[in-house]
């Protein structure tokens, strides 16, 4: 919220844009310039592995329609919020309501685990649990925008979060915390929840609301919902895709539930990292190369089979070796007799991976691309 350059949050888009802190996201200037180069106003943009929703936003606020698909709730909430968010006024009069019922939570807040005790104030704690029983994200807009926020700001830089220190972008393991800030004598904050964020409400909509084409983001596993929308597509629901814009898991890097289960705490999971049962093999780290393999084969041709001749496809993609061959090989066999030219991409300075340590990926990227005639 502070220390932005000149003209970076000046329009609604901008303000909006950024909504939701998540690990490896496109960057959004590359986004809009992908978009803005490989597509036209009308038409439609595919990522079958959305996230945040970075691509579709950029595809939505230039005038092209977007279809996004994302297994994780915590990044369809944001996607669905950008594109769409409630009134201001609607929203404000929500948090005050969920005050009022924050109360009651009193004792559930006492018997909760350690860490959130040395995360989280009690009146904080309170306002998430109430926020946590009643807030229909799935359904409501107003819900699923005032959750959005609550995502955003559940963890992050001591003072501009409503937790103690932390990441933002991604959750750290509950006993690490723990320790890390018992070495370290950090008591929660005494953060008022409803000043807190209204405050954050003010700054969000100071420019009002972003203007988007019509746009599809489902809360699905894309190796299922793809071939339905390849019958929705014959019968008419939507045109051709024009450009495949997306940035799949990169192997051994990305956990769904570990790097987010603080958020998916907040939106109905458990208390704890730990990878619930039943979760499916899309929703956890990326360890097995068949699976991470049979995933990518799945995903691009299904998702091939809703392009055009004359689409695009841009995958960014960890430049290490495993995700980048396992990547350029399914690639050329998904579309036999496309050139793909490929794009180095090295970190040219501190990454949110890099600054916490995570000397694996510094590397950098790489991105495959495959121009439409």
């Amino acid at each position: 919220m502070g220390g932005a350059g000149p003209g970076q949050y000046d329009t609604a888009a901008k303000r909006w844009a950024g909504v939701g802190p998540y690990y490896a996201m496109f960057p959004t200037d590359f986004a809009d310039r992908v978009v803005r180069h490989y597509t036209k106003e009308g038409d439609t943009v595919l990522d079958p592995f959305a996230g945040r929703g970075t691509s579709i936003f950029s595809a939505a606020v230039q005038g092209r329609s977007g279809i996004g698909i994302e297994v994780s709730p915590v990044g369809w909430v944001y996607t669905r919020t950008k594109l769409a968010p409630a009134g201001k006024q609607a929203v404000s009069n929500r948090i005050r309501e969920l005050d009022t019922q924050a109360g009651r939570f009193l004792r559930e807040a006492e018997a909760m685990p350690e860490f959130f005790h040395h995360c989280y104030s009690p009146r904080v704690q309170q306002f998430l649990l109430a926020a946590r029983k009643h807030l229909d994200w799935r359904g409501d807009r107003v819900d699923r925008t005032l959750m959005a926020l609550l995502l955003v700001y559940l963890h992050g830089k001591r003072g501009g979060a409503l937790s103690n220190q932390m990441r933002q972008a991604k959750s750290m393991a509950p006993d690490y915390a723990v320790r890390w800030w018992k070495d370290r004598q950090l008591a929660p904050p005494d953060v008022d929840p409803v000043d807190f964020l209204t405050r954050r409400l003010e700054w969000r909509y100071a420019k009002g609301r972003p203007s988007t084409a019509k746009c599809w983001v489902y809360l699905r596993d894309s190796v299922e919902r793809l071939p339905e929308l390849k019958r929705e597509l014959r019968e008419g629901k939507f045109k051709p895709v024009r450009l495949l814009l997306t940035s799949p898991p990169y192997y051994g890097v990305t956990n769904y539930h570990y790097d987010q289960w603080l958020r998916l705490w907040l939106l109905g999971g458990a208390p704890n990292a730990r990878r619930p049962a039943g979760a499916g093999d899309h929703r956890d780290k990326f360890e097995n190369l068949e699976k991470y393999r049979r995933l990518l084969v799945r995903v691009f041709e299904g998702a091939s089979a809703l392009l055009d001749k004359k689409s695009s496809v841009y995958v960014r993609t960890d430049r290490r070796e495993l995700t980048r061959d396992v990547t350029n090989e399914i690639l050329r066999t998904t579309f036999p007799g496309r050139r793909i030219r490929v794009k180095e991409q090295p970190f040219q300075r501190p990454t949110q991976t890099s600054l916490f340590g995570d000397a694996s990926v510094k590397a950098g990227e790489v991105d495959f691309i495959i121009s439409g005639s």
